[in-house]
């Protein structure tokens, strides 16, 4: 698929899920909880799928499982809608390596890279790094942009650096809303901007960014699909309601850290998705009963021990 193919692609997918990892009891992929729980993502407007990011779990996946998984969707997803693949660590020569073999193993409309952690590149390192994960293979690659996760952040102009590349095509965006806003006004025509923050999904969308790369999706699909087609059809008043009650669901999916308080609204639901892996652990009886009452219920008692306002999830 070139770089044009999967912009089209993934231009109609407003609402990209960053799918969980189902686990076992005893900490092996679950593979047989995928099909279920793709085809209720699907059913509740997901338009497109993120596999082994850090919603999946990615760093404690192993190089194998992550491709077992990616055959796994694939054999259920069947083309229906476009699937990205995480690629990118904080070594170039892995992240190089790994977007190479994802090109030719096919079936991948884009590549999802974060900018390094740990090490903290400088500007020109994020771009030369970038630039040398693109250069690699025809798979094309959308920059993730996290400071929360990786203590450096790549400035707008970096990212507008390198939006000049034919093979990058997009960006995963957690800065500011100014920052979002500057690359939406200057970027090319087809480079796609997605918010990776689902509180600020009704903002980012109102300044003009392609989609949202959504955790809430996994279990309000169907208000988010909402809210976004009320802002196409420029019903602001009721877009901005239902983002009024979809702030305190999305405040308690990220209470403690996630994936833990998905994987409890799942499980609760009877997706069978199972625990998490260390050091990631699950959340308390006592926090899984809160985030359930908000997420599932809009329980107004429990709405009112979750932080309000949006704030910035640490996904």
């Amino acid at each position: 698929m070139t770089a044009q193919e999967s912009i089209q692609q993934l231009r109609q997918a407003k609402i990209i899920t960053a799918m969980i990892t189902p686990f076992k009891p005893d900490g092996f992929i679950n593979f047989d909880a995928l099909p279920d729980l793709v085809e209720h993502l699907l059913s509740h407007h997901t338009q497109g799928l993120l596999l082994a990011g850090t919603t999946a779990e990615s760093p404690t996946l192993t190089h194998d499982e992550e491709l077992e998984l990616f055959k796994a969707v694939q054999k259920i997803v069947k083309g229906r809608v476009p699937l990205i693949a995480g690629v990118g660590t904080n070594d170039t020569r892995d992240s190089v390596d790994f977007a190479k073999e994802v090109a030719a193993f096919g079936g991948f409309a884009a590549g999802l890279a974060i900018v390094p952690y740990y090490n903290k590149p400088s500007q020109e390192g994020m771009y030369q790094h970038f630039k040398a994960i693109a250069d690699a293979s025809d798979l094309p690659i959308i920059i993730y942009n996290i400071p929360g996760r990786v203590v450096v952040e790549m400035a707008p102009d970096t990212l507008l650096r390198l939006a000049e590349h034919p093979n990058i095509i997009g960006v995963k965006e957690c800065t500011s809303l100014d920052n979002m806003a500057y690359l939406i006004e200057h970027k090319p025509n087809d480079f796609l901007v997605y918010t990776g923050e689902d509180g600020e999904a009704f903002h980012a969308m109102n300044i003009g960014a392609d989609g949202v790369i959504s955790v809430a999706s996994h279990s309000n699909g169907e208000e988010m699909h909402q809210m976004l087609q009320a802002i196409e059809d420029s019903d602001i008043k009721k877009a901005a309601s239902i983002q009024r009650k979809f702030i305190p669901k999305v405040n308690a999916l990220f209470s403690v850290p996630s994936p833990a308080p998905v994987k409890a609204v799942l499980n609760h639901l009877g997706f069978e998705v199972g625990p998490l892996r260390l050091p990631l652990v699950a959340c308390t009886p006592e926090e899984e009963k809160r985030i359930i009452k908000v997420v599932l219920e809009e329980d107004i008692e429990a709405t009112r021990q979750t932080v309000t306002g949006v704030v910035r999830p640490d996904y």
